[in-house]
This record gives structure tokens, C-alpha cells and sequence, in this order.
């Protein structure tokens, strides 16, 4: 037969037996010091331990909660110093954009000092066609500033391009680089004539082609070479570049001329736009 603790023994027998336990404890107590002296140390082998584990376990805890509350402090530290330096990366890229654009805008003002007798406006390219080169671009300004076809476009240290479009606010610009651009130049002391071609490719490899130079013209290499007064377009006097290198043409009559441009044609943002044109102005 199965045993049932809760249906064979009844709650007051058990009170029963638990009274009679604790008089005799009592008794002991009162008649014999020695006895009640082993009961505590029995009980004491058998709680010391389990207080010492306790309170390890507890210190263990206390350190644990430590620990992560230095992590948690530490984390914050950390994001507050990541957010921080992000605000610095912030602040110095800012001041170094401002500070190109005012080497940009002191350039253009150098570049503006440089032709004293022209009206001048400072546009900024917002587009330019997928060739890997500033060659066909849009500015910011348009006929509402005065920029209108066939107005010259500055830059660096001479001649860029030329209006070919203009819009209320906006205009397009052909660079002397395109392979569309000719512009009639004049070389060395004597102004010889020449015929300045555009061309990428040639660009590529670092210069521009001055052709139809008279061979008794007395130029060399590294002189200027500017826009002619002849042109039917571009103003007189502006920089086209330098000469680089002279090679005899077949005819044995005219010499070519390899020109380095005034103007890096890789790497443009603010230009300098002339505002007269070539048909308004009387030399």
C-alpha cells in the first residue's frame, strides 16, 4: 500500500512531536552545558560554511555590478568622445573648405588684378559633361548678371573659354581644350600669329597645339602666348600659355608650337567671367 504523508499523519501530531523536541532541548539546556556546547557546534560546522559561501557569493556579486558599472560609464565616455571627435572632423573639414574657397577667392581677385580694363563677374560651376576634363561646364551666372554669348571665361592664371550659351541664371562655357576651340593667339615679341587648337588628346599629354606660325618669326621656348587682337571673339592680351617646344612643319614656311596651358583643366570651381565681349570693346 502507498504511503501518504499528508492523508496517514495528522498536522497536530506533528505539532506534538516538534513541542516535545524543543522542551527536551530545553531541558539539556538547563541540566548540561557540555550537551547544548556540541549541539551549537554542530550547527555551527554546518552554517559557518554556508555563511563564508554566502557572503562569497554576495562580495562576487557586489564586484560583478562594479564591474559593469564601469563598463557602462566607460561606454559612455566613449560615445560621448566619438561624438566629439565626429564635431572636430566636422569643424576641420569645414575650415578647410572655407579656407580653399578663399584661396580660390583670392586667386580670383589676383586674376582679376591682372586685367584691369575689363568688368569682371565671379560665377561658380555647378555641371560638367563626363569626360574626365573641364572642357564643356555650367556656371551660376547668366543674363540676369550680365554674362552673355561670347563673354570669355578666366581662370587660374589666363584664359579658360568661352561663353556659348547664356540663360537667365545660368550659362554654358566651351573650354579652349575642347576639341571644337580655336582660338588666334600671338607668340613672342613680335606677336606672331598662330592658330591655337583644342584637343583632348593632345591635352592628355600635357599641351595644346599653336599651328600656321610664320618660320622667321623670332619666338622661342617659354614664350607667352596670348589672344590676338585679331580674334573675332576672345578679348586681346589674355593668357593662353607658354611654349613648350618649337617642331619645323613639313612646308618648311610655318612652325608648330607645343603650348602648356595657363590652366589646369583637371581641377576648376570659381571663375572669373568677363562681362565685355569682344564686339563692344574698341582697342
Amino acid at each position: 500500500m502507498k504511503f501518504n504523508p499528508k492523508k496517514d499523519i495528522s498536522p497536530k501530531y506533528l505539532f506534538l512531536a516538534l513541542s516535545v523536541i524543543c522542551v527536551l532541548l530545553l531541558g539539556l539546556s538547563l541540566f548540561s552545558d557540555s550537551v547544548v556546547l556540541k549541539i551549537k557546534q554542530f550547527f555551527g560546522d554546518i552554517v559557518s560554511p554556508m555563511q563564508e559561501g554566502v557572503s562569497s557569493i554576495g562580495e562576487w556579486v557586489e564586484d560583478r555590478f562594479l564591474v559593469f558599472g564601469d563598463v557602462k560609464e566607460l561606454r559612455q565616455e566613449n560615445d560621448s568622445l566619438k561624438e566629439r571627435n565626429r564635431e572636430l572632423e566636422d569643424q576641420i573639414a569645414k575650415s578647410q573648405a572655407e579656407l580653399t574657397e578663399l584661396a580660390e577667392l583670392r586667386s580670383l581677385y589676383q586674376l582679376d588684378q591682372m586685367y584691369p580694363d575689363y568688368n569682371t563677374t565671379a560665377a561658380r560651376i555647378f555641371s560638367v559633361e563626363n569626360t574626365g576634363w573641364f572642357n564643356e561646364f555650367y556656371i551660376n551666372k547668366g543674363l540676369n548678371d550680365g554674362v552673355y554669348k561670347d563673354c570669355n571665361v578666366l581662370y587660374d592664371g589666363g584664359l579658360l573659354g568661352i561663353v556659348t550659351e547664356s540663360y537667365d541664371n545660368y550659362a554654358r562655357v566651351m573650354a579652349i581644350v575642347d576639341d571644337r576651340s580655336k582660338v588666334t593667339g600671338a607668340i613672342g615679341p613680335n606677336s606672331a600669329l598662330c592658330t591655337v587648337e583644342g584637343s583632348l588628346t593632345n591635352y592628355e599629354q600635357g599641351y595644346l597645339m599653336a599651328t600656321d606660325i610664320d618660320k622667321e618669326a623670332k619666338i622661342s621656348v617659354g614664350d607667352r602666348v596670348i589672344t590676338s587682337n585679331v580674334s573675332d571673339r576672345f578679348l586681346y592680351g589674355l593668357t593662353i600659355g607658354y611654349v613648350s617646344e618649337l617642331v619645323p612643319d613639313p612646308n618648311n614656311l610655318t612652325v608648330t608650337a607645343r603650348i602648356k596651358t595657363a590652366v589646369d583643366f583637371s581641377s576648376v570651381r570659381d571663375v572669373l567671367v568677363i562681362t565685355d565681349r569682344k564686339q563692344e570693346v574698341t582697342y
